[in-house]
This record gives C-alpha cells, structure tokens and sequence, in this order.
C-alpha cells in the first residue's frame, strides 16, 4: 500500500481465453485429420487411376481380339506372323516360377524362422536377422546374374536337357529373394505367441519340440500362413530377376528344365521401345498388367478368406 491507496496486480488469469486455446486446439487436430485423409485419398486415387488406364488400354486391345481367344489360348506370339495372343503360356510360366519359388522359400524360412523364435540364442539372433535383412536389399538385377552366371551351370551339370535359360534357375533364386520376407514375417509371429502357453505345456510334460510344433505353431499359424502368401504375391509380380534367368520363349509346359516367359518378362520386352505405341502388339502389355492385377488381387482375397478360415479354427 502506497499513500493509502492498494496496489492492484493484473490477474494472470485474465489473459488465458480457455475457448481460443480450445478452437486453436480443433483446428489443429482439424488440420491433422485432413492431412491424413489426404494421404489414405492418394493411395485410393492411384490405384484407381492405374486400373483405369489398364482398363482403357485393354478395351482397345480388346477390339482387335477375343477375349476367349486371349484368356483361353494356347499359343502367345504377338510379335510374330502369324499372330497369337493366348496368354495361358505367360499365365503358366508365371505360376510354375511362384511355384518353384514357394518350395524353395517355404521350407527353409519356416525351419529358420522357428530356429530363430525358438531356439536361437540371444547373441546368433542378433547376428542372423541383419544378415537377413542385407540379403533383402540385393537389387534383384543382382539375382537374376546370379542364375545365370552360377545357378544355371550346376543345373545343368545335373541335368543334361536344362536349357541355358531355364525356370528351375529362376525359381531358386526367386526363392531365396523371398526368404528373408518369411523368415522375418514368421519368426515375429512365433515371438508373439504368450509365453503362458509354452509354460503350460512344459508343465504338462512336454519336450521343447512338442511344444514347437503341438503348440507354437499352431498358435501363430495364421500369421505364418499370411508370411507365405504375401511371399508368393512378390514372386508373382519378380521381373528383373526373372527375365534374366527363365528366358523369352512363351511356353505351355510344367517342365522346370525349359525356358519359359512370365508375365512380368513379357511387359519388359515390350516396353523396352521397339514396339510402336497404338498398336495392338503395344497394347498388349495392358492386357497383360491388367491379367496380373486381377491373378494378384485374387490372390489376396483367397488369402483373406485361408486366413479367416484358420483363426475360426484355432480360436
């Protein structure tokens, strides 16, 4: 108190308006949501955008030829006279390299990758998933050298009919592309399988195997399944490793020893610019991207109705 008069202090909370920290707060979280919406609206728009354009391109092969002939044909030689455009050549060439890839990949990351859950030590474990991780970031160009180069030749000192190119190389080294997806996918499934049910059995008297493989498996079976799936989905869609290793000869035949085209191979052919764009033998490729598009996305819908069938079975 100053010459009787009270000294007055301003009140600190006069300045805080809690209703414009509330708005500045929902403008923000405004912003966020918005923000987000657009990213999800991006990957929407972009697929839809690279279906229209297959579709559109497609039609227009369409005109010229069956689709009958094209989904039902035995023969593909677009580039040759007289033509052919029977897809179930390009159609089986890629399932016996996914195939092929699927048998190499499958047993070998599972066996790993319970290893790794299971019974690996802490140190190995450390070790051996880095490992697994720089072998999945090998180019695939680097792969498909690979096959040709040291794949190929033993193949072929085993088995005298193997052509230089050959589906068999291809799918070994497509098989080891796709073994660190497995093994990584899988061994992070087994982990996460409760340990209560491990002590149960072990206090059941159960040995470690039976444990493994009566329980932990079972457990994590889904999610084991869903690893193989998305595996054999990206040996689908391999190109570069593919197209150097199997070959360009379009061919109907179950045979591994043979030079086969996939799919993949025969959009990189035709893209490479000798084809004259407009034309049907152009537009090929978008017949063929759109038949992989759908051969893929079924795919994933068998994999979504396997993976919902498997938890009803084991919940």
């Amino acid at each position: 108190m100053i010459d009787g008069t009270a000294e007055t202090f301003p009140d600190p909370r006069a300045s805080f308006t809690p209703g414009r920290a509330s708005t500045r707060r929902k403008v923000f979280e405004r912003f966020i949501q918005c923000l987000l919406f657009l990213c999800a609206a991006i990957s929407v728009l972009t697929t839809i955008g690279i279906v229209l354009v297959l579709l559109a391109e497609a039609m227009q092969f369409f005109r010229d030829v069956s689709p009958w002939n094209f989904l039902f044909g035995t023969k593909w030689s677009p580039l040759l006279k007289p033509q052919h455009f029977g897809i179930l050549p390009l159609l089986c060439g890629t399932c016996l390299v996914a195939a092929g890839a699927a048998v190499v990949a499958i047993p070998i990351g599972l066996c790993t990758a319970i290893y790794l859950s299971e019974y690996a030590p802490k140190i190995v474990r450390e070790i051996v998933k880095p490992l697994l991780e720089i072998l999945a970031g090998i180019p695939s160009v680097v792969y498909g050298y690979l096959a040709i180069v040291f794949v190929s030749p033993i193949i072929r000192s085993m088995f005298e009919s193997a052509n230089v190119f050959n589906a068999a190389s291809a799918s070994i080294v497509v098989g080891i592309m796709i073994l660190p997806m497995i093994v990584s996918l899988s061994e992070e499934v087994l982990r996460a399988v409760p340990r209560s049910l491990r002590e149960a059995s072990y206090a059941l008297g159960a040995t470690k195997l039976d444990v493994t493989l009566k329980v932990v498996v079972p457990a994590a079976f889904s999610g084991i399944l869903a690893s193989f799936l998305l595996a054999i989905s990206r040996a689908v869609g391999e190109t570069m490793a593919v197209t150097l290793a199997a070959g360009a000869t379009p061919k109907l035949t179950l045979n591994p020893l043979e030079s086969i085209q996939t799919m993949t191979a025969y959009i990189v052919q035709v893209s490479q610019g000798d084809t004259p764009a407009g034309t049907v033998e152009y537009r090929t490729i978008f017949a063929v991207g759109l038949t992989l598009f759908f051969t893929t996305m079924l795919m994933n819908i068998l994999a979504q109705w396997v993976l919902r069938r498997t938890r009803e079975k084991y919940e």
